[in-house]
């Protein structure tokens, strides 16, 4: 039984989860989880209206605006790296 067994962590894994969550902002990446599309689309928005704000051309707290647009983004991104993780250790796993 001399499994190797991956480290939670690995340098390798992460870095490459990283670059896959990042790719994964794609519309047409998102769409295949609807929630996920959904947040995506909100995190989209909110931070066009917080632009929007911060401009002057709308009304309202530009500052708590952009704390959900940034929120939002990190619900998103940190999905898509676990999505990524997953995937990266089912294709690390060694075949017994």
């Amino acid at each position: 039984m001399s499994r190797k067994q991956l480290a939670l962590l690995e340098p390798t894994l992460v870095r490459q989860a990283l670059l896959d969550a990042v790719k994964k902002l794609s519309p047409m990446v998102q769409w295949r989880n609807p929630v996920m599309f959904i947040v995506w689309v909100g995190s989209l928005l909110t931070t066009l209206l917080a632009i929007a704000m911060a401009g002057g051309a709308l009304t309202g707290s530009a500052t708590f605006t952009a704390a959900v647009s940034i929120w939002l983004w990190f619900t998103v991104l940190f999905a898509n790296f676990a999505e990524a993780m997953a995937e990266g250790r089912s294709k690390a796993r060694p075949t017994a």
